[in-house]
């Protein structure tokens, strides 16, 4: 280890804080900017599902780029810029086209700051000590304090004011990405051509987590998009919609750790707590269906370290474990667009018509049967894979020794 690397491990830690705290300003709140503003729950939901329709192509793109030039730091500073100057296009115009083209706009530059910045620990860390849960955490810390302290402060400005909390935070994490270490030292994947992406998807139990995991992450994503709204319903207010948020992540820190420390590097297992995060969702959806206060969401929102930690966590490792080195870059993206790109298409377009039509209780008492089948899927597939030896590799370097 070098003399600069614990310094640009430090910064790593902050950056993750700062960028997923800003980030909270946007996934917390901005249901209700458009709320204020007069756009419909089924709009918001087709609007917002268009995030994930642009993701589909420029997360991959965006993924190719940084694996061809080994750097996930100029990727994520140009994603920062863009997300920040294309929201400026959503707050400071009433001509309601040129919002939702904003909007998408700012899907582009969105949709690779998750998986790049997982991308960005795994490389930094390669052949050191560190591992992975204990950088993630500091972004769910991030999250989670960002969220509760910035519910209250939009109280006092009100939501038309969004733009003022939401821009600080993005200059905040754009100036600190400046500082991160380039990211990619794995063998440049620069030559890669069509076969190399067949390779990625030959793997049958990485194959099986994309597909299966859409039946659960679609739910998952259907109350990412409209609890805010459920809880304005039921009479919260935006505190409470901080709080709620403060409850999903800041239980994920000690999660990420515990995983680090007793998860086995093997698919077998991972597979299994699959299963477990899966039925844990299954339950917190059932819940969901039958609360009648916001506080009571609160409540259950705290299952997010359970279900999300677990499941986001593992995903990650396993993509990394399943997928070529030199492809990680690309493997991240792929295991995205399904966590965040299929599945939020059907959440934004069939969970506003839910939402609006049904009323959200039905709607999280559906989501908890999809979910249901998600499990029994995932059920399925580790008896597939404890029938079969899957070769490691040597990716057990991947994780951090």
């Amino acid at each position: 280890m070098t003399k600069r690397q614990p310094l640009q491990l430090h910064i790593l830690r902050v950056f993750n804080f700062v960028m997923y705290g800003s980030l909270a300003v946007y996934g917390a709140f901005f249901s209700l900017y458009l709320k204020d503003i007069g756009v419909s729950p089924i709009k918001i939901g087709a609007l917002l599902a268009g995030g994930p329709i642009v993701a589909l192509v420029a997360n991959p793109l965006w993924a190719y780029w940084a694996d061809r030039m080994r750097n996930n730091r100029i990727v994520l500073i140009l994603a920062l810029i863009g997300a920040f100057a294309t929201m400026q296009g959503v707050f400071f115009t009433d001509h309601e086209p040129l919002i939702y083209g904003a909007i998408f706009v700012y899907f582009i530059f969105q949709s690779p700051l998750f998986t790049q910045s997982n991308s960005l620990i795994l490389n930094t860390i390669e052949g050191t000590r560190y591992k992975f849960g204990a950088f993630r955490m500091w972004g769910s810390l991030g999250w989670a304090i960002t969220a509760a302290a910035v519910g209250p402060l939009i109280g006092y400005l009100g939501i038309s004011k969004l733009w003022v909390v939401f821009d600080a935070a993005m200059l905040v994490a754009i100036a600190v990405a400046f500082l991160l270490p380039r990211g990619s030292e794995m063998p440049n994947a620069g030559a890669s051509n069509k076969a190399s992406y067949v390779q990625i998807f030959a793997n049958g139990p990485f194959l099986a987590l994309l597909i299966v995991g859409v039946l659960v992450s679609v739910p998952n994503s259907i109350n990412v998009t409209f609890v805010a709204l459920y809880i304005d319903q039921l009479g919260g207010s935006t505190s409470v919609v901080g709080w709620s948020m403060f409850a999903t992540a800041f239980l994920e820190a000690p999660v990420f750790l515990l995983m680090d420390k007793y998860m086995k590097r093997t698919v077998k297992p991972m597979v299994a707590w699959l299963v477990v995060a899966s039925l844990l969702y299954t339950v917190r959806w059932a819940l969901m269906g039958v609360a009648d206060t916001s506080m009571q969401i609160v409540a259950i929102q705290l299952m997010h370290c359970a279900t999300f930690g677990v499941y986001y966590y593992v995903g990650t490792q396993l993509t990394s474990l399943l997928v070529p080195a030199a492809y990680r870059s690309s493997g991240q993206a792929i295991y995205g667009l399904t966590w965040g790109g299929v599945s939020g298409i059907i959440a934004g377009t069939a969970g506003g018509w839910m939402f609006q039509e049904l009323g959200p209780q039905t709607m999280y008492r559906i989501s908890s049967g999809i979910t249901l089948v998600g499990t029994i899927a995932f059920c399925v597939m580790l008896r597939m894979v404890s029938q079969r030896r899957f070769d490691r590799r040597a990716e057990g370097n991947n994780m951090g020794a």
